[in-house]
């Protein structure tokens, strides 16, 4: 019968050691578990808005910039005016550089001018977009050096002559 016990407390001790149910033994001290601050009532856990949730875990992430960037790009109406936003496009930020498509180059060299009232009021509404400095750009314009009509050297020519 030694043989059986033996057996069975070999067994507890293994299950004990590799992850099976802990025992209790009468002489050593029981272990506490720890709290993890999920119990009901506890501190901490009342419920709160899912914007604040959402804005810290943005923050948490490394995220609040992206973000910024991206709110700038869809609020380019508020920011830029109703009819300077009719005429001008923003297609990205690069490197801390704001790019707007114009429709015409008189409305880039317009906004040109009013650049440094333009990054003020982004730096008013949206801080964390990184904008430090804005590239006005005219409308694509056809490129004549590829193409039937092309002569090496040369820029756009009459097909007569």
């Amino acid at each position: 019968m030694s043989d059986a016990s033996e057996a069975i407390r070999v067994y507890q001790h293994f299950r004990e050691i590799f992850g099976g149910e802990t025992r209790y033994r009468p002489g050593r001290a029981r272990r506490t578990r720890e709290t993890s601050g999920s119990e009901p009532f506890t501190p901490g856990r009342d419920p709160r808005p899912l914007g604040t949730a959402i804005d810290q875990l943005s923050s948490q992430l490394g995220w609040s910039g992206p973000l910024s960037q991206a709110d700038l790009l869809t609020t380019w109406r508020d920011i830029a005016g109703e009819e300077t936003a009719q005429h001008s496009e923003p297609i990205a930020i690069e490197g801390g550089t704001l790019q707007v498509r114009c429709d015409s180059t008189a409305w880039a060299t317009q906004l040109r001018l009013m650049r440094q009232q333009l990054l003020a009021r982004i730096a008013e509404v949206h801080p964390g977009a990184g904008v430090e400095s804005i590239r006005f750009q005219g409308p694509d314009a056809p490129t004549w050096k590829r193409g039937p009509r092309s002569v090496p050297g040369r820029g756009p020519r009459d097909t007569y002559g």
